[in-house]
C-alpha cells in the first residue's frame, strides 16, 4: 500500500491573520453545502519526516570546488597473500614471486626477515627466512630451519617482521614512501520547487495545524508548500546515503546536454559496498555473529564505540539475543531488578552492549518507512554501524590536516554564495513582484556531496 509522500511546512501563524506563510487548499468553499468540518487537523501519520541520520552523526562544512579529494592512511606494514615458492619442500634457499592483485611494486627489501605460511586451512606449514635478493615482484630467501622449505601446498601468506645485517655493514638499500589512499567525491545539485496561481490565493480557509517541527497555528491555502519543504530537506539526506556515480556507458553518462545532471555521486551505501565491510545473509542474532564483526575490526581501525542504526526486525533481534544471556531468557522473563515486583512495567528492549567494543543501538526511521526502505524485498537494508567520533584527515581544499566525524557532508558555498539550503521566492503573487508570472513559486536549491571517511570501519548489513 502507498502512503503519502512526507512533506514540511512553513512556520504557521498562531492566530487567524492572512499572511503570504500561512495559506491552504484543502476544502472547496465555493460549494453551495459546506461541509462540517474540524479546525485541527488529525495527524495520522505522526511525524512524517525521515532525516536525522546524517544529523546525529555526522556535520556540515563548506567546499569551493567540484571535486573534494582529501587522503586516507594507509597500513603500516606490509602483507602480501597470494605468493607462490618456486622452490620444493626441504630447499635451502627458494625465490618467491607476489601475485597479489593490484600489486604492481614489492615493499620486500634485501636483509629484511619475514614470516611465511602455508593458506590451507588448518595448516601449520611455516618457514622465517631472510631475503638475499629482490628483483621487482620476486624476491629470493634463505629459510632459517634446517628442514628448509615446508611443505607448501599452494599459494603462501608472507609478512615482513624486521630485518639482520653483519656487523659494519652498510645500511638497509632503498626506501619506503608512506602509502596513502586518495578518494574523491563530486557534489550534485538538487532541486525542488512548489508553484501556487495567484488566482487562488484568493481564496481563504481556516485548518489548524502542527508541524512537524513542533509549532502550532493556522495556515491558510498553502499548507503543500511548507510540506515540499520538508520533503526537499528528507531529499538532502536520502540523497547523500542513495546516490551513485554514473557509470561509464550508462543511460546517464549519456546526458551530455539539455539541465539535467549526468555525474552522479558517492552515497553511503555505494561507498560501503565497495570500500566496507558488508555482512548479508540475515541479520547476526547471537554471540558468534558479533564475534565475527569484532573480529574484522580488530583488522581495521578498532574504533572504541560504534553506533548501530538499524531497523525494526534487527533492532529486536539485538534485543533477543541480548535477552537471551540474562539467566531467566530460556524460562521466563525476568521482572523487576530489584524487588521483583511482576506489575512493573517490563522493559524488553536494550539501547546498547559491550562486546570487545561498545555498540550502541538506534532505530533508523528511513529503513521502516513504508514510503522508502522499509518494506523492501531485493537490495534491503537492515542497518548500519557508524564508528563514532571524529578523525583526522588531509584536506587538499584547506591544505592542513583536519579533524572531522567519519561522515559529513562538504555544501558548495563562497564568500558571496551559500549553496548549503537556498529558498527564494519568484512570480507576481504571495508577496514576490520579480516577474510577470501570475503565480508564486517557491525554490529550493542545495549542492553537496558526502564524504565517508575509514569506510573501512563500517560495517552495512543486508538482510
Amino acid at each position: 500500500m502507498a502512503l503519502n509522500v512526507p512533506g514540511y511546512s512553513l512556520t504557521p501563524t498562531p492566530t487567524q491573520v492572512a499572511l503570504p506563510g500561512n495559506y491552504i487548499t484543502d476544502f472547496n468553499f465555493l460549494n453551495q453545502y459546506l461541509p462540517d468540518t474540524f479546525e485541527k487537523e488529525f495527524e495520522r501519520y505522526g511525524n512524517r519526516t525521515i532525516s536525522s541520520f546524517l544529523r546525529m552523526v555526522g556535520a556540515e562544512t563548506p567546499s569551493n570546488s567540484d571535486l573534494i579529494k582529501w587522503a586516507e592512511q594507509g597500513r603500516l606494514h606490509i602483507k602480501y597473500t597470494s605468493v607462490t615458492s618456486a622452490g620444493t619442500s626441504g630447499d635451502d634457499v627458494a625465490t618467491l614471486t607476489i601475485g597479489d592483485a593490484g600489486v604492481t611494486a614489492g615493499a620486500i627489501r634485501v636483509g629484511q626477515t619475514i614470516m611465511i605460511s602455508d593458506n590451507t586451512t588448518d595448516s601449520v606449514l611455516t618457514n622465517k627466512a631472510i631475503v638475499t635478493a629482490v628483483s621487482g615482484l620476486t624476491v629470493t630467501v634463505a629459510f632459517y630451519e634446517a628442514a628448509g622449505q615446508a611443505a607448501y601446498t599452494g599459494t603462501v601468506t608472507v609478512f615482513i617482521y624486521g630485518s639482520e645485517f653483519k656487523k659494519g655493514t652498510v645500511g638497509m638499500e632503498g626506501s619506503l614512501e608512506a602509502q596513502d589512499e586518495i578518494f574523491e567525491n563530486s557534489p550534485i545539485i538538487i532541486k525542488d520547487k512548489y508553484t501556487v496561481a495567484g488566482s487562488d490565493m484568493a481564496q481563504i480557509g481556516w485548518v489548524e495545524v502542527t508541524t512537524e517541527n513542533g509549532a502550532n497555528g493556522y495556515l491558510w491555502y498553502l499548507k503543500s508548500e511548507h510540506e515540499t519543504r520538508l520533503r526537499f530537506e528528507d531529499y538532502l539526506e536520502t540523497a547523500m546515503i542513495e546516490a551513485v556515480p554514473a557509470e561509464a556507458n550508462s543511460g546517464a553518462i549519456a546526458l551530455i546536454s539539455g539541465d539535467l545532471g549526468n555525474k552522479g555521486s558517492e552515497g553511503l551505501f555505494y561507498v560501503l559496498n565497495k570500500r566496507g565491510n558488508v555482512w548479508s545473509g540475515g541479520n547476526p542474532t547471537t554471540l558468534e555473529d558479533f564475534d565475527s564483526i569484532v573480529a574484522r575490526l580488530d583488522k581495521q581501525g578498532a574504533i572504541e564505540e560504534n553506533v548501530l542504526f538499524v531497523n525494526r526486525g534487527f533492532s529486536f533481534d539485538v534485543d533477543d539475543m541480548l535477552a537471551a544471556q540474562n539467566n531467566f531468557g530460556s524460562s521466563g522473563a525476568s521482572f523487576g531488578l530489584f524487588d521483583n515486583d511482576s506489575d512493573m512495567a517490563l522493559n524488553l528492549g536494550f539501547s546498547g552492549f559491550r562486546r570487545g567494543y561498545d555498540f550502541y543501538k538506534s532505530d533508523w526511521k528511513y529503513l521502516n518507512d513504508v514510503t522508502m526502505r522499509g518494506g523492501l524485498v531485493g537490495g534491503a537494508v537492515s542497518g548500519v554501524l557508524v564508528p563514532a567520533g571524529s578523525t583526522s584527515v588531509y584536506d587538499q581544499v584547506m591544505g592542513k590536516n583536519a579533524k572531522l566525524p567519519f561522515l559529513h557532508v562538504r555544501y558548495r558555498a563562497s564568500q558571496t554564495e551559500d549553496r548549503r539550503m537556498k529558498t527564494w521566492i519568484t512570480g507576481s503573487a504571495g508577496g514576490a513582484q520579480n516577474s510577470d508570472l501570475d503565480a508564486m513559486e517557491v525554490n529550493f536549491l542545495s549542492e553537496r556531496a558526502l564524504c565517508t571517511l575509514g569506510a573501512n570501519n563500517f560495517v552495512l548489513f543486508n538482510s
